[in-house]
C-alpha cells in the first residue's frame, strides 16, 4: 500500500529539480573545458590512466542529487520525511522486484537495440578504457555506479520532480511516464533511449507502489549491479 510522504512544501521541488539539473550540465561543461587541452592529442588507441581524475567524471552526477537534498534540508523537512529516503523492509522487497523487472527490460530491449545499432558505445566502456585496468579508482567508480548514481538520480527524478508534480495534483501514471522519460534522456545515450525509458518505468513503479524514494533507489541499485560488476571485472 502506498505511503504518502510529507509533501506539504513540495512546491520547491521544481526549483530543486532545475538547480540539480543545472549543476549537472554546468559542471559537465566546466569539466570538458578544463580537460579539453589535456586530452587534445591523446592517442585513443592508448588512452592515459586517469587515476583519481576518473572519479571527477561522476561529479556532475553528484550534483543531480545535491540540489534536491539541499533544498529538502533548507525548505523542507529533511530527505527522509520529504522523500522517504531511509529504506524499510517493504521498500527493499518492492525495490528488488522492480529492479529485476528493469533488468529484464534492459536485457530484452538491449539485445534488440544492439542488433539495430551495432556501433552503440556505452559510457561504461569509455570509463573502463581510461581506468588503466583494475584499480582502487575503478573499484570506487563501480561502487558509485551501483550506489551513488541510483541515489542522486532518484533524488532528482523520483524525489524532487515527482513530489512537485504530485503536489500540483498531476495523475500518478503521468508522473511515472514523465519521470521515466527524463530518466532516459538524462543518460544521453540515444541508442538506448527506448530501453532506458522501459527501465525508468520499472524503477518508477517502485516509487509509485510504496510512495517512497528508497524503494526506487533499491530498484535502481539492483538494475545497476550488473553494469557495476561489468565495469570492474571487465577491465583488463
Amino acid at each position: 500500500m502506498e505511503e504518502q510522504q510529507d509533501t506539504g512544501r513540495a512546491h520547491w521541488g521544481f526549483l530543486a529539480f532545475f538547480v540539480g539539473l543545472a549543476g549537472y550540465h554546468l559542471s559537465t561543461l566546466v569539466f570538458t573545458a578544463v580537460t579539453a587541452d589535456r586530452f587534445a592529442e591523446v592517442d585513443i588507441t592508448d588512452p592515459p590512466v586517469l587515476g583519481p581524475l576518473l572519479l571527477l567524471l561522476f561529479l556532475p552526477n553528484v550534483l543531480l542529487g545535491l540540489g534536491p537534498a539541499v533544498f529538502s534540508w533548507w525548505r523542507g523537512n529533511g530527505p527522509d520525511r520529504d522523500f522517504g529516503l531511509v529504506p524499510r523492509a517493504h521498500d527493499i522487497k518492492v525495490g528488488l522486484l522492480c529492479g529485476g523487472a528493469s533488468l529484464l527490460a534492459a536485457w530484452v530491449l538491449g539485445v534488440l537495440l544492439l542488433s539495430i545499432y551495432r556501433d552503440g558505445d556505452s559510457s561504461l566502456d569509455q570509463i573502463e578504457s581510461l581506468s588503466g585496468g583494475r584499480s582502487v579508482w575503478l573499484a570506487l567508480a563501480a561502487l558509485f555506479v551501483f550506489l551513488g548514481a541510483p541515489l542522486t538520480e532518484e533524488l532528482l527524478t523520483r524525489g524532487a520532480l515527482w513530489n512537485a508534480l504530485e503536489h500540483y495534483k498531476v495523475p500518478k501514471i503521468v508522473i511515472l511516464g514523465l519521470t521515466a522519460l527524463i530518466f532516459a534522456f538524462l543518460h544521453e545515450e540515444s541508442w538506448r533511449t527506448i530501453s532506458l525509458f522501459a527501465q525508468g518505468l520499472a524503477i518508477g513503479a517502485a516509487r509509485m507502489i510504496t510512495g517512497r524514494v528508497s524503494a526506487s533507489v533499491v530498484a535502481h541499485a539492483a538494475n545497476n549491479l550488473l553494469p557495476a560488476v561489468y565495469l570492474y571485472v571487465g577491465a583488463s
